[in-house]
């Protein structure tokens, strides 16, 4: 009997200690934190005329996966392939000249690393400011088959421009609280990008960013320092706040209400009455995607989403015309 809590033992202890060396593979970074924000120049081979109107567009691209994101299902090479084709042509159509892209990968196995953002910004798209946010060599979501957790995940937020990027920075929000230690050591950072954009010699400040998707008091904190980051660089430049808030207006006390309410803030592709919804690309149920705009010193043209980019993301992309004023 002896022996055999002696071997238990043992097997527990072993156990234990693999559960610890797993534990730190799985959570090591596989980037040094100075590639965690970079702003690239790639050489000038299309230089944009100095227009009256811009136009932007704001899309989480669900790192390509389609309505397969978040889903447990297997995820072939021919889908990403197919929705990066469905990307190009259709970005290549409507030729903004700024996109800010959440959840798009840099090199990650779940999408045969293919560096997304190069493939996009091949189109013309000079100037690149590149935030990660998820770093990884185990990524536990979703959470079912386990097979599909192993492997590099480098991912994160972009914005590409085809006018000079200046100033930028990654600004990483509040974590969720109450989340396991183990489940919030491989959780993605949630971040604000900031960067700016010179048009026609005017600085234009752009705050890419997703906020916390299935915590709403995390989300709530999370818009608040947002909002304090707008309210600052408004107060001196044309400023731009874009991106995936995950909260939808007709939601109980939904976050995003509160940036309706803002003074001088104006919502592209969005009236309260009327508005087209972003989520998902399929079977469109909700809108979790913004592009506001500071009216003072920003003339709002036109707007609208773009539901031609289809199911090559579970998103869908808004558009912003606009004239600095």
């Amino acid at each position: 009997m002896r022996k055999i809590y002696k071997f238990l033992l043992r097997f527990i202890i072993l156990l234990i200690i693999a559960a610890i060396v797993f534990f730190f593979w799985a959570s090591s970074p596989t980037l040094e934190k100075s590639e965690y924000a970079k702003l690239i120049k790639l050489e000038d081979k299309i230089v944009p005329e100095n227009d009256s109107i811009f136009s932007i567009v704001t899309y989480n691209i669900g790192y390509l996966s389609g309505m397969t994101n978040n889903l447990p299902v297997a995820k072939p090479k021919e889908l990403f392939d197919k929705n990066l084709e469905k990307v190009l042509s259709e970005t290549a159509k409507v030729n903004p000249d700024i996109i800010a892209f959440q959840e798009i990968d840099f090199n990650a196995s779940r999408s045969y690393h293919v560096n997304q953002q190069n493939k996009i910004a091949a189109l013309g798209y000079n100037y690149i400011a590149k935030t990660v946010n998820w770093d990884e060599t185990y990524v536990p979501f979703p959470y079912w088959p386990p097979s599909m957790h192993f492997g590099k995940v480098v991912s994160g937020q972009s914005i590409l421009s085809k006018y000079p990027l200046l100033d930028h920075e990654r600004i990483v929000l509040e974590r969720v609280a109450d989340n396991p230690f183990y489940r919030d050591a491989l959780y993605l950072d949630r971040l604000a990008q900031v960067v700016k954009v010179v048009l026609n010699g005017k600085e234009v400040v752009l705050i890419n960013v997703h906020l916390e998707a299935f915590d709403k008091n995390t989300r709530e904190k999370q818009l608040v320092v947002v909002l304090e980051l707008f309210q600052k660089y408004a107060a001196t430049n044309p400023t731009i706040l874009l991106g995936d808030f995950n909260s939808d207006p007709t939601n109980k006390d939904a976050a995003i209400e509160k940036v309706f309410k803002f003074p001088n803030v104006g919502n592209a592709a969005f009236s309260s009455e009327k508005y087209e919804l972003t989520f998902n690309s399929k079977n469109p149920f909700e809108r979790l995607d913004y592009i506001f705009y500071t009216t003072n010193s920003i003339e709002y043209v036109n707007g609208k989403v773009l539901k031609q980019f289809g199911e090559a993301s579970d998103h869908l992309p808004v558009e912003m015309q606009f004239r600095l004023k």
